[in-house]
């Protein structure tokens, strides 16, 4: 893999143009530090065994058993909450500032983001900021190019950026590159409580199918079909982006990595996979801005401005994206 010149001051910095490292020292923040331990290791690994397997499990059960309209319901709702919590909040939202939000949408995208069970929210953005600054370069944590552009190699590097790097016990310093979240008492709260969330998630689907059913079998049914395949097959489109999207697809704006457009998990990812020119202009509210590229999250985001919940959004100007576009991309289009 390439590595990029050295950067003297790789601190992250607020809208004001503060960096991490002017500030006093950061109260304790969020569930895990620096390292992370035996225990957590393995509770991660049940946290993605144990869905994946539900969702290896799923195809034979719903052929011989089929998958009740109440089940299918409460995949997809908690699915989309799950998921749009992760790429408006935790994404758009925490980690870039895409927008400005009103308090009580700022704490419900906190929330939300969590339910997806994918970490705690000053952990998740700290590793996710940190792959925007060296991205497919030395440093980041999830590049698919990590160990060299061979076939062999790239096969590694998917497994690794898809799942490996969460079992890597060094983790993103939270304190210089969330320094942010970690002074907001609301916000460490919550991501200090990531188990918590985690419970909650995953006890809504059998808590409401055993009400609507009336019976312990609605339950297990909602359990498994809401809770451990929804887990899974979020988790598995998430990761994708990390790995499928820095692999192939399409690349019409420029960018300093390899991140490309990967169309056919747009609706799946909430418009996530348009990740191309999200890696030319990070800040963007919207991903998917040419013709045919869906995009919910944006969509969101433009119902959160109209009411009122969400200000200051930087949507990206006709001009702004042109500027980014290839020579050959423009001339295309």
């Amino acid at each position: 893999m390439t590595t990029r010149s050295k950067v003297i001051d790789d601190a992250p910095r607020d809208s004001a143009g503060r960096s991490a490292g002017d500030e006093a020292p950061l109260p304790s923040a969020t569930l895990g530090g620096e390292q992370k331990r035996s225990l957590e290791q393995i509770t991660l690994l049940l946290f993605i065994t144990v869905p994946f397997l539900a969702l290896l499990a799923a195809v034979p059960l719903a052929w011989g058993w089929g998958v009740s309209w109440l089940d299918l319901g409460l995949l997809v709702f908690m699915y989309f909450l799950g998921c749009h919590g992760i790429t408006i909040g935790f994404h758009r939202y925490f980690t870039h500032g895409s927008f400005k939000a009103k308090r009580p949408l700022r704490i419900a995208l906190a929330v939300a983001g969590s339910m997806a069970v994918e970490g705690p929210l000053v952990r998740w953005v700290a590793d996710h900021r940190k792959h925007h600054k060296f991205s497919d370069a030395e440093g980041d944590p999830h590049s698919p190019w990590r160990f060299g552009e061979t076939i062999p190699a790239l096969m590694k590097g998917l497994w690794w950026a898809h799942i490996g790097w969460m079992f890597d016990e060094e983790q993103t310093p939270q304190e210089k590159y969330a320094p942010d979240l970690i002074k907001d008492p609301a916000i460490r709260r919550i991501s200090r409580d990531f188990i918590y969330w985690t419970m909650l998630s995953l006890a809504i689907p059998p808590l409401v199918g055993g009400l609507v059913t009336m019976s312990w079998w609605g339950a297990f049914t909602a359990f498994f079909w809401g809770s451990l395949v929804r887990v899974a097959l979020l988790h598995h489109v998430t990761w994708s982006i990390n790995s499928i999207c820095h692999a192939v697809g399409k690349r019409p704006f420029k960018s300093r990595d390899r991140s490309g457009n990967v169309w056919w998990l747009a609706v799946l990812s909430c418009g996530e996979s348009w990740h191309n020119l999200h890696h030319a202009d990070p800040t963007s509210a919207r991903h998917g801005v040419m013709r045919g590229q869906l995009d919910s999250s944006a969509r969101l985001i433009r119902c959160f401005e109209v009411f009122g919940w969400a200000r200051d959004v930087r949507w990206p100007s006709q001009s702004r994206i042109d500027s980014r576009r290839k020579p050959q991309a423009a001339d295309a289009a």
